[in-house]
């Protein structure tokens, strides 16, 4: 699927971000999917409401199909506070990395493998609800 995000690497880290000047970690997602032709939905919740965002991304599950492997255009959902399932996500890119926006560092792209503690599971979005 070769999908197009160098121009979004070093864009800063804005809780709610949503656009080139900033982005939060599900504003990122957004627009990758955007530039696929994909729209998924947006969640106004506060970066520090980790509670918040685990619940919420439980609650939605169901429109999510889970898989066991990374692969080019999944989410990966990450775990970053302890006792929840997932606060944060990226999007896999291939050869084992994914892109996303991370409090300290901006828009990168990490390895997967560095993150292997912290993975909650691999997802693409139902397209049949």
């Amino acid at each position: 699927m070769m999908m197009k995000y160098d121009d979004l690497i070093g864009i800063p880290f804005v809780d709610g971000g949503r656009d080139a000047n900033g982005y939060d970690c599900w504003g990122l997602v957004m627009e990758l999917y955007r530039r696929q032709g994909y729209q998924v939905n947006d969640y106004h919740i506060a970066a520090v409401d980790v509670d918040i965002i685990a619940e919420t991304a439980r609650a939605d599950e169901s429109k999510w199909i889970r898989y066991d492997e990374p692969k080019e255009g999944r989410l990966v959902l990450l775990k970053l506070s302890t006792g929840c399932w997932a606060n944060h996500v990226g999007m896999c890119i291939g050869n084992g990395k994914f892109i996303h926006a991370y409090l300290l560092t901006g828009v990168c792209v990490d390895r997967l493998s560095k993150w292997r503690s912290r993975i909650a599971g691999y997802y693409e979005p139902r397209r049949d609800l």
